[in-house]
C-alpha cells in the first residue's frame, strides 16, 4: 500500500486507508483532513507532487483547489453580512454603482452568492482574468441571461469577481487581502487567494486525467450542460504563474486539506475557532438558507444552493475541478477536506465522497 504521512485518530483509520488505495490506483498525490469540534482527528498526506513520482508530497505542499475557493470567498461575504456592512437583499448596484445597468438593476447580493444572478459565463479572454479592473468592467457590461433570482446556473469563474468586487467596495481592500487579514491570519491557515512567489516551490501543479494533456478543459459533472461558447480554462492556464499571482476568487485558491478544513471548521462551530470568532451562530446559519432547488443550467444536474455554499442533506460545502472537496456538517461539528492535484474525469470521480463517508464511519465511533 502507498505510504501515508501525518497523524490520525485510530477511529478514523478508514480515511488514510482510502487515500492509500487512491494512490495505489494511480493518483499522484493528495492530502486529507478531518476536523471535529475544531480539532484535527485526521491530517494526512501522501504520494508525489509531480506526474513522474519523483518529488514526495510534503506536509506543507499546497495546490490549486479550484472551486473549493468559492467557500472561502463566500465566508468573507458572510462575515460582512454578519457585521451589518453587507445587506443580502440590497441591489448589487448599491455597493457597486457601475454594475446597475444592462438589465442588472434588480440583481441582489444574495443572487451573487446563490448562482442565480444570470451572469454565469466568462465571455472574455483568459488573460483578462488576471486583471481585476478588466474583469469587473467586463461583468459591468454583461446582460443577465435570465430574470435574476428566477433560475440558477453555476457561475464558475464570474462569481468570485462579482462577490469580490462587492467586498472590495465595502472594505477598500481586495478579496484576497481581506481573506488574508480577517480569516487566514487570525486562524493561522495556510490558504492563499493570490499566491506570492515565495510560495511557488511548495506548489504541486495540476495533473490532467489519464490520457489527457494540459489542454484539458472543464466539463459539467453530468455532461449535459449546454455549450455556450464561453471561454474555458485549460489545465495549462491554471498551472501558469499568472494564474497563481492573480486573485480569481472563484477558482485560484491555494492550500492543502489541513488549511481548508481549518478555515471551514469555523462554519462547523458556530463561527468561532481557537479563541477567534469570525461569525455569530446566526451568521453561520445563513449559509444553510436554501436559495434555489432544481436543475442548474450550467451544471446540467439537480442542485441546492444556499448562500455561497452547496447544500448536501444537513451539510454545506463545494468541490473543485479535478476532485478537491470540502464538506461541513454543523450538526456534527465536523469539517472534511480532500485536496488533490490529480484530476480524474468528473463522471468517474467519487474520491471526495468516498473519503467523506470514511470520515462519517469514524465519527460514529466518537459519538456516545
Amino acid at each position: 500500500m502507498a505510504d501515508i504521512q501525518g497523524s490520525y485518530d485510530d477511529l478514523f483509520i478508514a480515511v488514510p486507508q482510502a487515500l492509500s488505495t487512491m494512490l495505489d490506483e494511480g493518483d499522484a498525490g493528495a492530502s486529507v483532513a478531518v476536523f471535529v469540534d475544531g480539532e484535527p482527528v485526521v491530517d494526512v498526506w501522501g504520494g508525489f507532487t509531480d506526474a513522474d513520482h519523483t518529488h514526495p508530497w510534503q506536509r506543507d505542499t499546497i495546490t490549486n483547489v479550484w472551486s473549493v475557493t468559492k467557500t472561502m470567498t463566500s465566508l468573507c461575504a458572510l462575515i460582512l453580512v454578519d457585521r451589518g456592512e453587507l445587506d443580502l437583499d440590497a441591489p448589487v448596484g448599491h455597493y457597486w454603482p457601475g454594475f446597475a445597468r444592462a438589465g442588472k438593476e434588480k440583481v441582489l447580493v444574495r443572487h451573487l452568492l446563490a448562482h442565480t444572478a444570470g451572469l454565469p459565463d466568462w465571455d472574455g479572454p483568459i488573460e483578462d482574468l488576471y486583471d481585476w479592473p478588466s474583469a469587473t468592467a467586463r461583468l459591468e457590461a454583461q446582460t443577465p441571461q435570465w430574470e435574476p433570482g428566477g433560475a440558477a446556473g453555476y457561475h464558475s469563474l464570474t462569481q468570485g469577481f462579482l462577490v469580490g468586487e462587492v467586498v472590495r467596495r465595502i472594505t477598500d481592500v481586495s478579496l484576497g487581502e481581506f481573506f488574508a487579514r480577517e480569516v487566514a491570519g487570525p486562524l493561522d491557515a495556510d490558504f492563499h487567494i493570490g499566491l506570492s512567489a515565495e510560495d511557488d516551490h511548495r506548489v504541486a501543479l495540476t495533473i490532467p486525467p489519464t490520457g489527457q494533456d494540459e489542454d484539458y478543459t472543464a466539463s459539467a459533472p453530468g455532461g449535459t450542460a449546454p455549450d455556450t461558447g464561453a471561454a474555458r480554462v485549460r489545465v495549462r492556464d491554471g498551472n501558469g504563474v499568472a494564474w497563481r499571482r492573480a486573485e480569481i476568487p472563484a477558482a485560484s485558491g491555494y492550500g492543502n486539506a489541513r488549511s481548508v478544513a481549518l478555515v471551514q471548521s469555523v462554519m462547523a462551530r458556530g463561527g468561532a475557532l481557537g479563541g477567534t470568532r469570525l461569525l455569530s451562530p446566526a451568521g453561520c446559519e445563513l449559509a444553510r438558507q436554501e436559495q434555489f432547488r432544481g436543475e442548474d443550467r450550467r451544471l446540467g444536474m439537480p442542485v441546492r444552493w444556499g448562500l455561497g455554499y452547496g447544500l448536501f442533506d444537513t451539510g454545506i460545502g463545494w468541490g473543485g475541478w479535478g476532485g478537491s472537496l470540502v464538506v461541513v456538517d454543523p450538526d456534527h461539528r465536523m469539517a472534511v477536506a480532500y485536496v488533490t492535484h490529480q484530476m480524474r474525469e468528473p463522471a468517474n470521480d467519487q474520491r471526495g465522497m468516498e473519503l467523506l463517508m470514511s470520515a462519517y464511519d469514524g465519527l460514529q465511533g466518537l459519538e456516545p
